[in-house]
């Protein structure tokens, strides 16, 4: 197995080299790129099965450097200090990603995660969906990762009706689509799909507001009525904002 490092600081680079050899013996070779125009280049030369990305370097950005390789042959993860613009762009696309200074039993997660993914065909459309979420797609425009067992599901944003939580789990409603189940809670998704207008209505649900075709006061807190006939509770402690979202919506 072949990994490359890119990063323009020669400390980070040698100490993820370390943890890397650490790792695992089945590492066959470790090259390193010190940027954008050097990191494409050992891309080319090198073809690693395995990218450890920066984000911001001297010549670029890690997200320059994808966008120079539109046939990615490897599994990637990304290392970036704290920029809450690329991490979200992460979370949509489901893409890896570590926070420096990097934890050796992290790394170590994300590398055996890599390795089970290495054999997929979905890089190419993850890193797809992170270029259009840096690049400032519209909301109804974006995409987002779900993952099962045995699937990888590339999902329009206005295509979700509603997210339900089961536990650590999150159960995905689709406008002409069955059911997804997700092993993430449904808090991190929210953090995701906030930005994009979903409301949480219930400690267990998060609606798609764009969705929602009547608010049924026959209950104490109500019921809305989402597109397709769905049914989603409305909470005591949230009727009022979902009362006031909807009039002024």
């Amino acid at each position: 197995m072949n990994i490359l490092l890119v990063d323009n600081e020669k400390a980070v680079r040698e100490t993820l080299a370390k943890m890397v050899h650490n790792w695992s013996n089945d590492v066959h070779q470790v090259e390193e790129a010190t940027g954008v125009k050097d990191g494409i280049e050992k891309i080319t030369q090198f073809r690693p099965d395995i990218v450890l990305l920066d984000v911001e370097m001297d010549d670029g950005t890690g997200f320059d450097l994808l966008q120079q390789i539109p046939q990615p042959g490897f599994q990637l993860i990304f290392t970036t200090a704290h920029n809450e613009y690329a991490i979200q762009a992460f979370r949509y696309s489901a893409i890896d990603y570590l926070l420096k200074p990097v934890d050796p039993a992290e790394l170590r997660q994300a590398l055996e995660r890599a390795i089970t993914n290495i054999n997929q065909q979905s890089m190419q459309q993850q890193m797809t969906i992170l270029l259009q979420q840096i690049g400032g797609k519209t909301d109804t425009e974006k995409q987002i990762v779900l993952k099962d067992v045995d699937k990888t599901y590339f999902i329009k944003i206005r295509d979700i009706l509603f997210c339900e939580a089961e536990g650590s789990y999150t159960k995905f409603y689709l406008s002409n689509a069955e059911p997804i189940f997700v092993s993430r809670n449904l808090r991190s998704y929210e953090e995701i799909l906030a930005p994009a207008g979903f409301i949480r209505t219930h400690h267990s649900c998060l609606v798609n507001p764009t969705k929602i075709k009547i608010y049924d006061r026959k209950t104490d807190s109500g019921t809305l009525i989402l597109e397709g006939g769905h049914s989603v509770p409305v909470s005591q402690r949230k009727k009022d904002f979902v009362i006031q979202f909807l009039e002024n919506r």
